[in-house]
């Protein structure tokens, strides 16, 4: 069984991070399955067919060469781009919110001493938490995203003169860390939104007992190397339907129809469900930076371990 409060340094976030998935891997994603499924599937098949579509009208566009082609498709059809828009917004806003408290949920019954995790324990949570999680969910558009969006905005506009690269380096995975900690603080502490936030960022940078040195090297170090291998991982599984799509390009003889329309034929529909499957790999695999966020929270609570470590005191105590 992992010990969730206690001190890490900036390997053992790593390992523990992998740990975490060989010991608990088979119930978290049978629940996550089970909780997330359906929702998965449907933005991914909301996702794919709007895209083909829109696609298809791009080809077409370019292949008649009519420059108002694409205006006039969206003109006749806004009532169908309105309901898949709002039905894609909906779903994309549900799919974010479970996939983002889902791990915070089931940490923290881990963290608490639970073993047999299932599907009603977690949706309990949402639904005792429901309060919270909206408060969470305003918070985030209104006050937590606009100037994430401006520090974000201004280190990649500095790219262009090179230094906004080692900017970009530090800001991501440290906006990333505090709305991580935001998340957990909120569901794993009496605190308020604010509360939550100013010890979001405050926790980056020093412990709260303040005697011990600053904490954000390693904090900053496992969220980049955690983000780089998800991000490589994801990079292969998207590049597959590229890949695909251009060496049947390459290969194939010009016969006509396949250059006015290539998401129309055969290689169309191997091409999208390539990408539906990649899509899905891309949210499991994110679940990766969000238990290594959550151990770094874990980290961060000093004071909860002290009570856990007091805690062990008195079980010895008894066993004698």
């Amino acid at each position: 069984m992992m010990q969730f409060y206690k001190n890490r340094d900036f390997g053992t976030f790593i390992s523990d991070s992998f740990g975490f998935f060989r010991l608990y891997g088979k119930n978290y994603f049978k629940n996550y399955i089970l909780l997330n499924g359906l929702l998965l599937i449907l933005m991914v098949v909301v996702v794919i067919f709007g895209y083909r579509e829109l696609l298809m009208q791009i080809f077409g566009s370019k292949i008649s060469g009519n420059s108002s082609y694409l205006e006039d498709y969206f003109e006749d059809n806004l009532g169908m781009f309105i309901i898949v828009g709002s039905l894609t917004f909906i779903l994309f806003v549900v799919l974010m919110i479970v996939n983002y408290l889902y791990p915070v949920f089931y940490l923290k019954r881990l963290a608490a001493g639970e073993t047999k995790i299932t599907m009603d324990d977690i949706l309990n949570d949402f639904k005792n938490n429901a309060r919270r999680i909206l408060i969470l969910f305003l918070g985030m558009i209104f006050i937590v995203t606009p100037p994430a969006f401006i520090i974000l905005g201004v280190s990649y506009a500095l790219v262009i003169i090179l230094i906004g690269i080692p900017i970009m380096l530090f800001v991501f995975p440290t906006v990333i860390n505090i709305v991580n900690f935001l998340m957990y603080d909120l569901f794993n502490s009496n605190r308020g939104f604010f509360e939550s936030l100013s010890y979001s960022i405050r926790a980056q940078f020093s412990y709260a007992n303040g005697r011990e040195k600053s904490p954000y090297w390693k904090y900053w170090g496992s969220t980049l190397v955690v983000f780089i291998i998800m991000y490589v991982l994801t990079t292969i599984f998207t590049m597959i339907p590229m890949i695909i799509f251009f060496f049947t390009m390459m290969t194939t003889e010009s016969d006509g129809n396949f250059e006015q329309n290539p998401f129309s034929g055969t290689i169309g529909i191997v091409f999208f469900i390539v990408y539906g499957i990649s899509m899905l790999v891309s949210f499991f695999l994110y679940n990766l930076i969000y238990v290594n966020a959550g151990l770094i929270y874990y980290d961060s609570r000093r004071d909860l371990h002290q009570q856990v470590e007091l805690a062990e005191i008195d079980t010895i105590g008894i066993n004698e």
